[in-house]
């Protein structure tokens, strides 16, 4: 192993932590904030990555895609929360997994109709289809991008959250809603603005996945489970958490998938060592949440005085 294909494969891993921050960053604004069970946001993801797929396909222009993803994605969240989500905020936890449940095969069947069971490929755009000079070491331009956007990304959710007055009101909503509801705020206009923040999150995810991934019916529910195993190790309702974490899973997922089946060929032949290493990868992560939820069951970086 080079010192090259380490940094390679750790920069690949800090690239999948921080899509899934993204994505799992809008669910636990939504699950843990506003204690909603949302499975339908991994298709809010894939409804992302296809309005960006569709806007570049007929423009060629990246951000006239990223336009469409972003706003696409935040107006059907909107419409979510509307008709679906503000009627379940009073029901039990059951009743808003079978509901968003059937949002899953609603928007899985939808995207069928729509562009066909086949994949849909988005190209990335030429001024980021190069690789950039890392110290020597040639990384992929458009892999590097997403790291950036995940990490400014991230710097605005902690702004936002933690030094303006609409977080103020988000985190006190969180904790007694009828209480700031008596002191003049709308929760309603407030529990859809972080269900359409959410949603925008989750499409931005979408739209920078579309260029490295195949955009098809389905691609949000694999991506869905490892956001929630990200939530449930940072802290249910933990944006800082759900940032922590997601590197974590993300550095252990793909270091795992890269040199488990490099480590594992020592001991056997080289095909069960390949189909071996990414099943042990994947069993690493939720080995890992099983270790949290026993030692650390609120998560590693819980919501303060929660």
């Amino acid at each position: 192993m080079t010192l090259s294909l380490f940094v390679i494969q750790m920069l690949n891993g800090l690239q999948l932590g921080v899509l899934l921050f993204m994505l799992s960053a809008g669910l636990t604004l939504v699950f843990g904030i506003m204690n909603f069970v949302n499975l339908a946001h991994g298709s809010l993801y894939m409804m992302g990555a296809y309005f960006a797929a569709f806007a570049y396909g007929h423009t060629e222009s990246f951000l006239l895609a990223a336009v469409a993803a972003l706003v696409g994605s935040a107006l059907l969240g909107m419409l979510m929360e509307k008709v679906v989500a503000s009627r379940l905020y009073t029901r039990d936890h059951l009743d808003q997994v079978l509901a968003t449940f059937g949002l899953i095969l609603f928007f899985n069947e939808l995207v069928r109709m729509i562009w066909g069971p086949s994949p849909v490929y988005m190209n990335m755009p030429d001024w980021l289809s190069g690789a950039i000079d890392l110290g020597g070491i040639m990384y992929p331009a458009y892999r590097f991008v997403i790291i950036v956007v995940g990490l400014l990304v991230a710097l605005g959710c902690y702004l936002l959250i933690s030094k303006t007055r609409v977080g103020m009101l988000i985190r006190a909503g969180s904790s007694n809603p009828t209480i700031v509801a008596a002191l003049g705020v709308n929760i309603q206009l407030l529990n859809a603005l972080v269900f359409a923040l959410g949603a925008t999150l989750a499409g931005l995810a979408g739209l920078m996945s579309g260029p490295i991934l195949s955009v098809q019916p389905g691609m949000g529910e694999p991506i869905l489970i490892m956001a929630m195993i990200v939530i449930v190790i940072g802290g249910i309702g933990s944006v800082r958490g759900a940032f922590y974490s997601a590197l974590i899973v993300g550095l252990i997922d793909t270091v795992g998938r890269a040199f488990l089946p490099m480590l594992l060929r020592e001991f056997l032949d080289r095909s069960t060592a390949m189909a071996a290493g990414p099943a042990l990868a994947s069993m690493l992560i939720s080995i890992f949440m099983a270790l949290v939820l026993a030692f650390k069951p609120q998560g590693l970086f819980p919501v303060k005085n929660a």
